[in-house]
């Protein structure tokens, strides 16, 4: 063998170990996704499920070189039952390295106690409950809590709208009473009375609203604040209300942007015309971030389609997990992501976000929306932003948030 022969041999022996790590660097992450598929809301795991997919199509770099693999499971409905099966089963079999998904809040409480047992990060994509982060050091939120919008929608509604009484209606389950709450603080702490607080049914089924909307009715408030979750529920709300004559009755509508979903939106008809809501998001957005989520969006999956509040939180929850794996260059932990998070910043279609260092929570604009009819069909305008609203619930220290 001659000495040049001998000499690229053992220039190439020497290199193998590089090239070799090199190769292992690229690393393959396991996302365990918990949305409901199937049931009544599986259109929320649909929204939310679109969302994560085109953020991965359209921006293959964000991980660092990186890939993802989704492992999903279906939660089916809100009880918690068979989310915290689905964890369980995600973290022990699956070995999943980070757990995303969860559209109902009982569903992300019942899992806490197993994410912080196996040391493996949340990224909660919907469920708003607000002290939800507060069950496991490892759980970050990048959708909402309901106080970004029932807390600044009760002073709005007692500042701007000019209503001097109101009464709350809610879906009786934990958010639907954390909405409540949120609206009540704001409200009275700006000056109002507040007259009644009405409980409406479960979260599964979509009730007959009209003996709660009655009471509402022949307490005669300024304004009547609900909160259901979105959907069926929501579209129910607006039928009850104009069938009663609410309206006609002075009684101004209002709530979170729930009740305004993009998705049900033209399905209301014109009695959704004037309706008043907090929200962080809608598909009417003007802004180029938003319009260019939204072409993409009808690119990928049809111009009949839209995204809603939990499409981009789809978006944004993945946006989130592709920055703490890049973060940490593929070598996930649950103390590494969520110090990825703390303080994480986004340009998202919605707005500017950031992840809360204090709280895990999101911080993010709440913008007062207004249904109007613009060129044959219903749209969402903004007439006021309240900019960047951390929690209200922790910055007050209020029961569970305390």
């Amino acid at each position: 063998m001659s000495m040049k022969s001998r000499f690229l041999g053992v220039a190439l022996a020497a290199l193998a170990p590089f090239a070799i790590a090199a190769g292992a660097q690229a690393k393959e992450i396991k996302v365990g996704v918990v949305l409901p598929y199937s049931g009544g809301a599986a259109s929320f795991g649909d929204q939310i499920d679109k969302g994560m997919n085109l953020f991965i199509k359209s921006n293959p770099d964000a991980f660092g070189g990186h890939t993802v693999k989704l492992i999903k499971r279906d939660s089916k409905r809100p009880g918690g039952d068979i989310a915290k099966n689905a964890v369980r089963e995600l973290i022990t079999r699956d070995k999943v390295q980070i757990l995303t998904g969860f559209v109902f809040s009982p569903n992300a409480m019942a899992s806490a106690p197993l994410v912080t047992q196996g040391k493996v990060p949340m990224v909660i994509m919907n469920a708003g409950t607000a002290w939800i982060p507060k069950l496991s050091p490892y759980i970050a939120r990048v959708s909402f809590t309901m106080w970004h919008a029932g807390y600044p929608m009760g002073k709005y509604a007692y500042e701007k709208l000019g209503c001097k009484s109101a009464a709350a209606g809610y879906t009786d389950y934990p958010p639907g009473k954390d909405s409540r709450d949120a609206f009540k603080t704001g409200f009275e702490s700006a000056g109002g009375k507040f007259l009644e607080s009405i409980p409406m049914g479960g979260p599964r089924e979509v009730p007959d609203f009209t003996p709660f909307f009655q009471r509402v009715k022949n307490a005669k408030p300024d304004c009547f604040y609900v909160f259901v979750p979105a959907g069926n529920h929501a579209s129910a709300v607006v039928k009850t209300f104009a069938n009663l004559g609410m309206k006609d009755a002075g009684i101004k509508l209002i709530g979170p942007g729930d009740i305004t979903q993009d998705t049900k939106l033209q399905g209301m008809g014109d009695d959704a015309v004037g309706m008043v809501t907090v929200h962080h998001y809608s598909a009417d957005y003007k802004t180029p971030a938003n319009q260019a989520f939204v072409k993409a969006w009808k690119a990928a999956y049809g111009n009949d389609t839209t995204p809603d509040f939990m499409g981009v939180a789809g978006w944004d929850g993945m946006a989130a997990i592709a920055h703490a794996i890049k973060t940490q260059d593929g070598n996930v932990t649950a103390e590494g992501t969520i110090e990825a998070l703390k303080g994480w910043k986004y340009a998202s279609p919605r707005g500017s976000i950031m992840i809360d260092p204090e709280t895990r929570d999101i911080v993010q604009d709440s913008n007062v929306h207004r249904v109007v009819k613009k060129d044959g069909r219903l749209a969402i305008e903004v007439i006021d932003t309240i900019p960047q609203v951390k929690d209200p619930c922790k910055a007050l220290k209020i029961g569970k948030c305390k």
